[in-house]
C-alpha cells in the first residue's frame, strides 16, 4: 500500500481548502450586497389576513375575514408615501373595498423620541349610488418614546364624508414577554360634532404576537364600550382577532 508523506498530505489539504475558501469569500460578498441593497431599498410591503378587520374597536367587514395588502416608498428625508387596501362589508349597497392612500414624514426628535405626521385618504370602492360615498380625509399625527410608548392625534373635517368635524386620541404600549412574544395595548377615544349623530366612545386593544420564520402571528382581544355598541350596533362588540401577516 502506498503512503502519503506529510508534504503531500499538507498539499492536498490545501488545495482541498482553496475551492471552498473561494465558496465563502464569494458567499460573504453576497450577504454584504445583499443587505447593502435592502439598506438601499426605499419599497416596502406588508400583507395580512386577518379573521376580522378591526378599525378604532368596530368591525369594518361584518364581523368576517379580511385580506389586507400594503406597499411604501421611504425616503431618506423622512419622507413616505403608501397605499394599503382591505375588503370591507358595511351591508347591503355598500363598498367592497377600502383603499387607503397617505403621505406622510417621520423623523426621530432625539434617541428616545420619535415623530410621525400623516395625511390619510380613506378610499371606498364598489358601493352602489343609493349608499352615498364616505371617502375622506384624516390628518394623524404619532410621537413614540423609546418604540414603546405612542401617543396618537387624529383630526379630520369631514369625518365618514359628512362635513364634520371628529377627533381621535389614543395611547398605546408594545412590551417584550419573552420566548419572542410581544405585547402590545392600545386605548383609544373618538369624539365627533353633535350634529353627526355619533356619540363619542371608548375602544381599546390587548394583543400578543410572535414570530414564526417570517410570519407573524398575532391574537388581540378588541372592544368598545357601550357609546360604541350604541353608534354601531354588534360590529362594535368586543371580539377576538387572529391574523397572520408577512412583510418586506
Amino acid at each position: 500500500m502506498k503512503t502519503s508523506t506529510p508534504l503531500s498530505l499538507a498539499l492536498a489539504a490545501a488545495l482541498f481548502a482553496l475551492p471552498l475558501t473561494a465558496f465563502a469569500q464569494d458567499e460573504a460578498v453576497i450577504e454584504e450586497e445583499a443587505a447593502a441593497e435592502e439598506e438601499a431599498s426605499i419599497y416596502s410591503w406588508n400583507a395580512a389576513i386577518a379573521s376580522d378587520y378591526v378599525f378604532r374597536g368596530v368591525s369594518q367587514t361584518d364581523e368576517e375575514a379580511a385580506l389586507q395588502l400594503g406597499a411604501d416608498l421611504n425616503f431618506d428625508s423622512g419622507f413616505y408615501v403608501g397605499v394599503w387596501a382591505s375588503n370591507v362589508d358595511f351591508g347591503a349597497g355598500g363598498p367592497d373595498v377600502e383603499v387607503d392612500t397617505y403621505i406622510g414624514w417621520n423623523t426621530d426628535l432625539s434617541e428616545t423620541w420619535n415623530l410621525d405626521l400623516m395625511l390619510n385618504r380613506y378610499n371606498y370602492l364598489g358601493e352602489q349610488d343609493g349608499f352615498g360615498d364616505g371617502d375622506y380625509n384624516e390628518f394623524i399625527s404619532t410621537l413614540a418614546y423609546d418604540e414603546t410608548y405612542s401617543f396618537t392625534f387624529g383630526y379630520t373635517n369631514d369625518v365618514y364624508n359628512l362635513g364634520e368635524d371628529g377627533f381621535y386620541y389614543g395611547v398605546g404600549g408594545s412590551w417584550a414577554l419573552g420566548a419572542g412574544v410581544g405585547l402590545d395595548v392600545g386605548l383609544g377615544r373618538s369624539t365627533f360634532d353633535s350634529s353627526t349623530g355619533f356619540a363619542d366612545y371608548t375602544d381599546w386593544t390587548v394583543a400578543v404576537n410572535r414570530d414564526f420564520g417570517f410570519v407573524n402571528a398575532a391574537l388581540g382581544f378588541y372592544g368598545t364600550d357601550a357609546n360604541g355598541d350604541d353608534n354601531f350596533g354588534d360590529t362594535a362588540g368586543n371580539r377576538f382577532v387572529l391574523s397572520f401577516s408577512i412583510g418586506g
